[in-house]
């Protein structure tokens, strides 16, 4: 896909409520951080094998604060609560976003 391409740009509408909803009022809430929404987001992803979203999520991590070590720790404890292929899938995918 072309950079300048968006993947929800073949669903106008779910990629309106991605960036208005999504994007514009649920990571604007100033309840949670966009740290914690973040280490939230990296560990769901995760547990949930969501590789390409988890890709995305572990750069934005990086950009809210979180380190590559704490993002590494957050994967270790992820294996614990949704088992070691889930975190070898995280592991794999900060592998490629780190280098």
């Amino acid at each position: 896909m072309p950079e300048d391409k968006h993947p929800l740009d073949l669903v106008p509408d779910l990629k309106a409520l991605n960036t208005e909803v999504l994007f514009g009022q649920v990571w604007a809430d100033d309840r949670l951080s966009k740290r914690d929404r973040s280490i939230a987001t990296v560990a769901m992803l995760a547990a949930m094998y969501r590789t390409k979203e988890l890709e995305f999520h572990l750069g934005f991590a990086q950009d809210n604060g979180l380190s590559r070590d704490e993002l590494l720790a957050l994967i270790t404890h992820v294996a614990f609560y949704a088992g070691w292929p889930s975190a070898v899938n995280a592991t794999r995918v900060a592998e490629e976003v780190f280098d």
